[in-house]
């Protein structure tokens, strides 16, 4: 079966009669972007403007009587539309699409067909696969390298085609027509029922395809090129950007720009040799950091065991934010071995290191509350004890533990 989403992609609102309305779960994105089951209703209606998913196409989104569709997925010659709403058998529904996603998908999906033809065309580079992303699609083309220069030509080409204003015709046909020996495609899933469409641009492609498109070249606007990156098995993924897309990533790109220039104070031109010259600064001002930090834990360490050899205190307590599993190790290492270690580096209110030790039975009678108290997680060994810690507010309760342990010695 076409759809009517498929008969007429720029159909924004259309009415149809349920068919079917059955109970079920699916898993729906939620408002954090991850994947929750839900309990619902498939609807099937007589026809669609809703498209399911296929083709490498995202499912459409839109509403149906003002209730808002969660998925749309197929089933052999049927659309299912997962709502949480019920609707009666036989009533007449009004649909509207989310037009902004649909047209979105509408030009990367048309743009994918473009640029996997002049590929071919031009360089004999087979599309395997495709993924249209949230921001950035990106084609898998089965060559081992696309070079910068093969990138501009397909790229040229493809926007002299939108500039030219090549027309999109879909034919409809069936299994087994002639029609279908000579356009591009990879064979009809295992489950596909009915009709046949191919989507035609006029000189340039056809291919079987099940999707969404536009009807003349021209309202791709235009294409970008990202770049051709390494893929799986010897592939290349060459990555693009088609249409209104392109728009958002300019003004992303001018923000980004405009802040880069605020923060380095020179123009955009010089921002690489700005960043490589604070990039060398930071790395000599790190490395004087640490050289630093390595002598103040040697200094804490020597003071400590001056106390500790008057007999004046078993334990060293230190918290230190900016220190690092170094630091508390060097500690460790140089302080007396039937001393008392309770050590800590990162964010006192939050997540960061620890290191505990101490003689005897301590980390046998201790540990784990200690490690429940701060929640702590690590390696434990008969005298000793680190890791990372989730909770380092609670340091405070953790440090009474050990101090209640000494005094009772």
């Amino acid at each position: 079966m076409v759809f009517k989403c498929q008969a007429d992609s720029y159909l924004k609102q259309y009415e149809s009669k349920v068919v079917a309305c059955t109970k079920a779960e699916c898993k729906v994105e939620n408002e954090l972007g991850k994947l929750v089951k839900t309990k619902g209703y498939e609807l099937e209606l007589e026809d669609t403007i809703l498209f399911p998913e296929g083709g490498g196409q995202p499912d459409d989104r839109g509403t149906i009587n003002d209730v808002p569709v969660k998925r749309v997925t197929r089933k052999g010659s049927k659309a299912l539309h997962f709502v949480t709403s019920e609707l009666g058998i036989g009533d007449i529904v009004s649909m509207e699409i989310d037009w902004k996603r649909r047209f979105d998908h509408m030009q990367q999906h048309s743009g994918q067909h473009l640029i996997t033809a002049i590929a071919d065309t031009m360089f004999g580079f087979k599309t395997t696969s495709w993924d249209l992303g949230k921001s950035i699609s990106f084609i898998e083309l089965d060559t081992p390298a696309v070079t910068a220069d093969q990138l501009f030509q397909i790229e040229c080409s493809a926007n002299k085609s939108i500039r030219e204003g090549v027309d999109v015709i879909v034919h409809v046909t069936q299994v087994g027509s002639p029609m279908l020996q000579s356009v591009r495609a990879r064979g009809l899933p295992d489950d596909h029922v009915g009709d046949v469409r191919i989507v035609e641009m006029k000189g340039i492609d056809t291919n079987m395809c099940c999707g969404t498109h536009v009807s003349n070249l021209s309202h791709l606007q235009c294409i970008k090129l990202l770049s051709a990156e390494k893929g799986k098995k010897g592939k290349t993924n060459l990555y693009f950007l088609a249409g209104d897309r392109i728009l958002g990533y300019a003004g992303k790109c001018y923000a980004n720009e405009k802040e880069l220039t605020k923060q380095l104070k020179c123009g955009p031109e010089q921002h690489a040799e700005a960043v490589e010259r604070s990039m060398k600064q930071l790395r000599v001002a790190q490395k004087n950091c640490t050289t630093l930090l390595r002598d103040v834990a040697v200094l804490e360490a020597t003071i400590f065991n001056s106390k500790f050899d008057a007999g004046s205190t078993k334990l060293l307590s230190m918290h230190r934010k900016e220190g690092n599993v170094e630091f508390m190790n060097i500690i460790s290492n140089e302080v007396s071995d039937q001393a008392f270690l309770f050590l800590t580096v990162g964010d006192e209110k939050g997540e960061g290191m620890f290191l505990i030790c101490g003689p005897g039975n301590f980390i046998k009678d201790c540990g784990a509350t200690l490690i429940e108290t701060i929640v702590g997680k690590g390696q434990m060994k008969e005298f000793k004890m680190q890791g990372k810690a989730q909770k380092l507010q609670n340091r405070e309760k953790a440090l009474a533990v050990v101090q209640e342990y000494i005094n009772k010695l």
